[in-house]
């Protein structure tokens, strides 16, 4: 969907300019939409019918979300894009923005059509300042042509959009966070509930979706739910960018339909690189559990099929690891990041995230003691689910994963003070 625009014009050279969009079609859907008056029912049917769920990790049903705003509450309401990339082994968001920045503006702008909102923020990643200033550039475009701003095509319906960026907190990637960042606040999660649907940004109504959900609704809307599902198998509706990186040939993007078979995703990044063997996938981001390589040979990359193997699809940020990794090095690398990213609200997360990376650093360094590991478990699951948001969860889910699969190398550093590898 996202790519629909970027290959097919003739304008390969830049292909994120207003010109390159609209000779593909772009902002024609938005146009069609707002001077007919189509029903906002009529458009969250369709987006329902599509099966698509949210692309930035969690994977809730986008028209489902969306029928949660108020939008004949009187007042203002707001629609936030979450462009704020921030977990290990994510970024596709960036190069959407970097490439295709106006097929977010429209999704965008058809969202706050269909729920009666008048602005928006597009939050973007601090450390990504480059692609900020292109998503500058596409908004001056789109204001410039007629595709934000007051009283668009004639008609009563106003849209204003705003980029906003951080400074490359990944506690920010929580959506209250966010929220708060954009207020000038600290960026700590909120209490829920309430929730953003009801009492989000400055208190009202808020509507927040990840940057290549929003991506997918201009070709929904185009050419309707069914065949956006149809690209993809039921209940996994649609295609998805997988962001591949690790021991492979060609790490990049991929967007493939849900359902692929993991092997032909691997095979588009160019396979595992020196032909060695697949040990371990994390096949959604860093916070999610690994998968041994024997067991995601044979997986499809979409929500229930991952689900059943005991991990979860997240953003699609998959990490490949080959058979000269030790995972301990590998969870040492991957609780520092926790430890140094908590924002320090919640005391089992600020003093949790501490103690693993402490143990799990020690027993890398040759240091550690057979009660280590049950110290570990005991520790994860005492900052599992005691958090106001998800950050403590993402440091103890790996943690727990991996020294389910892989605790012999974990027993042989204690024993030996070295890798099995």
């Amino acid at each position: 969907m996202a790519n629909e625009v970027i290959f097919n014009t003739r304008h390969l050279d830049r292909p994120w300019t207003l010109e390159t969009y609209r000779s593909a079609g772009g902002y024609e859907t938005l146009r069609r939409l707002v001077t007919e008056q189509v029903a906002p029912e009529a458009i969250i049917n369709e987006v329902k019918k599509s099966g698509l769920r949210g692309r930035g990790g969690a994977g809730f049903p986008t028209g489902l979300k969306w029928s949660f705003m108020p939008r004949h509450l009187p007042g203002d309401k707001y629609l936030v894009c979450n462009s704020d990339e921030g977990e290990p082994g994510t970024f596709k968001d960036r190069d959407i923005l970097r490439f295709n920045p106006h097929v977010v503006i429209e999704g965008m702008a058809i969202a706050a059509y269909t729920m009666n909102i008048r602005t928006g923020y597009n939050y973007i990643h601090g450390e990504i300042f480059e692609v900020y200033e292109r998503c500058e550039e596409a908004v001056a475009e789109a204001y410039a042509g007629g595709f934000l701003g007051d009283r668009l095509f004639g008609t009563d319906f106003c849209f204003h959009l705003h980029n906003h960026h951080g400074y490359g907190a990944y506690i920010c990637g929580e959506e209250t966070a966010l929220l708060e960042s954009i207020e000038g606040k600290k960026g700590q999660p909120r209490f829920k509930p309430p929730f953003p649907a009801s009492f989000g940004l400055y208190g009202k109504p808020t509507n927040i979706n990840n940057t290549e959900t929003y991506a997918c609704i201009p070709y929904i809307v185009r050419h309707g739910g069914q065949k956006f599902l149809e690209l993809g198998k039921p209940n996994n509706g649609g295609t998805k960018i997988f962001s591949v990186s690790g021991h492979v040939n060609r790490p990049g993007n991929y967007e493939v339909p849900l359902g692929t078979p993991f092997r032909e995703l691997l095979d588009l990044a160019g396979g595992m690189r020196g032909g060695r063997r697949l040990k371990a996938c994390i096949p959604g981001g860093s916070s999610v559990p690994v998968v041994p390589g024997e067991v995601m040979m044979d997986l499809t990359m979409d929500y229930d099929a991952i689900a059943k193997a005991g991990s979860s699809l997240g953003a699609g940020s998959v990490i490949i690891m080959d058979d000269t990794v030790c995972m301990v090095r590998a969870l040492e690398r991957l609780s520092y990041f926790y430890f140094e990213e908590s924002c320090g609200q919640c005391t089992p997360c600020r003093e949790g995230t501490g103690w693993l990376y402490r143990i799990i650093h020690r027993i890398e360094h040759g240091q550690g003691r057979p009660e280590d590991l049950d110290l570990l478990e005991q520790a994860a699951s005492n900052i599992g689910g005691r958090t106001i948001c998800g950050l403590g969860d993402a440091a103890a889910t790996p943690v727990k994963s991996f020294l389910k699969h892989y605790r012999a190398e974990f027993e042989h550093h204690i024993q030996h003070g070295s890798c099995m590898v």
